[in-house]
């Protein structure tokens, strides 16, 4: 992770943390970046970067902002509108874009907002050109075996242009449709949007296949985004889900690159359930290549077990959907993801896409002619206690040698009946402590004991 960029982009405060300057300059870099590339390899056209962005009332300042700069270095902007991370992946890909962006905060407050970059392949940007955006946010850009104190404006017919490029959404939406394999003329089915960006595209895509749609959260007004709705705030869903009488529901975050289901009893369906889920699925038609599931370090211990009662393998990644991706494309592995709902099934998209995954998971209770609750069975939750503590410097706290005596020494009494895990925030100057085992009791007990250390040796803010 950089100065700017974590694990999910370039994300703060809107006009605080992150503001309408650095997405100027963000624009500038990368309209100049991909220019300079074409023009190297013998290119005069100018470079292509396509825009998608949330429904945040922040969203239309920073979009505008980006595509002044794109514009002043001479590429052209592609304009999506609102629309979700996993369409912007889709159409750089699919229309051979030079990068895309997306502005979103994912399922953060409506006064968050982020840029996330996607490479021209469709997949999270590469950390060497992060680093370049880095440097020459902070005035000290060196590439292309130069220091470059500015970067030139395009002047006359260089000037890029804007272009209007709806159609790519509308593409996307077909795209998602083309993948239902089956009629949902019988099923009831619950929508939470979450006030973001799905709330245009989702029940479309659903009454495409003949269901009948059930939406809650989906009237955006530029503040109400993940506000009580969507996959942070799920119980909104579950009791919608009862008290309607439907088969399922999902709940997708702001920018619909996750998704959380709900099961016809109101119970919650996690991504860590739909890994099992799916991975089962795929094990039973001799699909699942390599016999793997790609997991994060955060999945749950009760995942595991389940793995190893079907006889599947699993690997374990760092948090962040990006990692999750790179390792399956490393290890050829076809379905991966997080618990918190990014689900990537690699044969169809390069990202997390909580609309294909609310897909994929209709198709195999349609396939097996069974309910989401009796999918589920089979993996029993273990208890887990996670706390945050916020702490002065995140890595000098983890690294002190009594934090590191504790942690062990709570792991030896654990043994293989339970784990801990202590990991630091991506986005804040926090410390997570998490400790899974068979009794919440036993769960806190482990988790307070390390937080006193930390604590102890002055490590707090």
């Amino acid at each position: 992770m950089g100065k700017y960029f974590g694990t999910d982009g370039f994300r703060g405060e809107a006009n605080v943390g992150l503001t309408a300057d650095h997405a100027y300059k963000v624009g500038r870099f990368l309209g100049w970046y991909y220019n300079e590339l074409r023009r190297r390899a013998g290119d005069e056209t100018p470079a292509k970067v396509v825009i998608g962005k949330d429904t945040r009332r922040s969203s239309y300042m920073f979009e505008y902002s980006l595509v002044g700069g794109l514009v002043a270095s001479g590429a052209d902007a592609y304009l999506l509108h609102v629309t979700t991370t996993p369409s912007v992946a889709y159409i750089t890909r699919m229309d051979e874009f030079d990068c895309g962006i997306m502005i979103s905060a994912s399922h953060n407050p409506y006064y968050d907002n982020g840029i996330k970059l996607i490479s021209g392949s469709g997949e999270k940007m590469k950390e060497d050109t992060i680093e370049l955006i880095e440097a020459y946010l902070d005035g000290n850009l060196v590439v292309f075996d130069s220091k470059w104190d500015t970067i030139p404006f395009a002047t006359k017919e260089k000037i890029g242009c804007t272009v209007d490029y709806a159609s790519g959404r509308n593409r996307y939406i077909g795209y998602l449709i083309s993948l239902g394999m089956y009629s949902l003329k019988d099923m009831k089915i619950g929508l939470d949007c979450a006030n973001g960006s799905s709330w245009n595209i989702a029940k479309t895509v659903f009454e495409a296949f003949g269901a009948k749609t059930y939406i809650i959260n989906a009237e955006p007004n530029g503040t109400n985004i993940n506000r009580n709705a969507g996959s942070t705030h799920i119980e909104g869903l579950q009791k919608f889900v009862v008290e309607n009488g439907l088969d399922v529901g999902f709940a997708y975050d702001g920018d619909a690159d996750r998704c959380l289901a709900v099961d016809e009893n109101g119970e919650i369906v996690n991504g860590d359930h739909i890994l099992y889920i799916y991975g089962k699925y795929l094990k039973e038609q001799n699909k699942l290549k390599n016999n793997t599931v790609v997991t994060t370090v955060m999945s749950n211990f009760g995942l595991y077990k389940a793995f190893d009662e079907e006889g599947i393998d699993y690997a374990k990644t760092a948090v962040g959907d990006k990692y999750v991706y790179e390792y399956m494309i490393q290890n050829d592995c076809c379905i991966g993801g997080e618990q918190s709902g990014h689900i990537i099934f690699s044969k169809y998209a390069t990202t997390g896409d909580g609309i294909l995954t609310s897909i994929k998971m209709v198709e195999v209770m349609k396939d097996k002619k069974q309910k989401l609750s009796e999918l589920k069975r089979g993996f029993t939750v273990y208890p887990q206690v996670l706390k945050n503590i916020r702490v002065k410097d995140k890595r000098e706290a983890q690294s002190d040698k009594d934090v590191i005596a504790k942690v062990d020494e709570v792991a030896a009494l654990l043994g293989d009946s339970g784990r801990i895990l202590v990991r630091e925030s991506g986005t804040e100057p926090v410390v997570r402590v998490m400790v899974e085992a068979a009794d919440e009791s036993v769960c806190n007990q482990y988790v307070d004991s390390v937080i006193e250390v930390i604590k102890a040796k002055g490590h707090v803010e």
